[in-house]
């Protein structure tokens, strides 16, 4: 089925219920991958097999909704297997893709069109902090804890996702929340982490180092993703002055670079722009309890930010280049 695709008049109304799941396959498909061309993929692959059901067999269907979800599952849950293949090549970090703010931008441009960030509904379960998280689960956890904590699914009903018992589907469950326990920060309230993204913000455009490195955690990391395909650190930057001084040196290079704050996967966060108003960089970031910034995670993978390319956005909060 086309991105974007209606129901047609006179279409049997099992179409029109399928259609309507759009957004709930995408935002699933989108957690499961951390890749939007992939949950692309992943939905319009669900939809063909929909589609390749004979009529006598979708009316048999009493519950289109869980049908599409669990055929969306099992596709991630291969994707999720050849992605694995597929990272073990990628030239650095890899990071999961990031999001706009919700109806700030059209992926391809359409009047009309819905944006596929108006489909994914943004909430703590797309966090970039807990997205990295799940890259560090095996595919089976991942799907399970999606399922069961995000959707709401039942062990019995996952079990027939993953091929394995519901008693198992539990332990898988567990073990995702667990690897999350440990990973998991002191929360931060949104006005302090806001106030900590504007202050790194502020101290980056200034291009003062010393307080770059005041507003930074002295244990921070920074990780960057470049994909090979344009200048990136291929390991993780770790430590404030480390992450600093790496950060000045790419406004040096870039003397026309504007930094804007953007909602990044729904907190506050940054998006680096040129002269041209083209996108290089977006940033996630992760504040401490006392206001610092302990996690920067730096997207500058053209490929995956088509979402925020030349300026359809009104009203962006960027002040202009130091």
């Amino acid at each position: 089925m086309p991105a974007g695709a209606t129901s047609q008049p006179g279409e049997p109304p099992e179409f029109a219920d399928a259609i309507r799941e759009r957004s709930v396959l995408l935002g699933l498909s989108y957690r499961l991958l951390g890749s939007l061309a992939d949950a692309e993929d992943a939905v319009q692959e669900t939809y063909s097999r929909w589609y390749r059901l004979s009529d006598h067999e979708r009316r048999s269907i009493s519950h289109p909704r869980a049908w599409l979800i669990k055929t969306a599952s099992r596709i991630g849950l291969d994707m999720l297997d050849s992605a694995r293949a597929r990272r073990e090549h990628y030239v650095g970090e890899w990071l999961p893709e990031p999001l706009p703010a919700v109806g700030r931008w059209s992926s391809q441009g359409a009047a009309g069109e819905m944006d596929p960030a108006d489909r994914v509904a943004l909430d703590d379960s797309v966090s970039m902090a807990l997205l990295i998280v799940l890259e560090s689960m095996t595919p089976a956890e991942r799907v399970a804890f999606v399922l069961h904590d995000v959707f709401r699914y039942t062990f019995g009903e996952i079990a027939d996702v993953v091929g394995r018992t519901p008693a198992a589907c539990r332990q898988l469950a567990w073990s995702a929340r667990r690897r999350i326990g440990e990973q998991q920060r002191t929360p931060v309230r949104p006005a302090q982490h806001a106030a900590a993204v504007q202050a790194f913000k502020a101290a980056w455009q200034r291009g003062d180092l010393a307080a770059l490195i005041d507003v930074l955690d002295p244990e921070a990391t920074a990780i960057t993703d470049g994909g090979g395909l344009v200048s990136a650190s291929l390991e993780p930057l770790h430590g404030a002055e480390a992450i600093a001084t790496f950060l000045l040196g790419v406004r040096d290079r870039q003397p026309d670079l504007i930094i804007g704050e953007e909602l990044v996967n729904g907190e506050p966060g940054l998006a680096a722009t040129d002269g041209e108003d083209r996108t290089l960089a977006v940033l996630a970031l992760a504040a401490t309890d006392d206001g610092r910034i302990a996690r920067v995670w730096a997207v500058r993978n053209p490929q995956k930010l088509e979402m925020w390319g030349p300026s359809r956005r009104p009203g962006r909060d960027a002040a202009p280049g130091p």
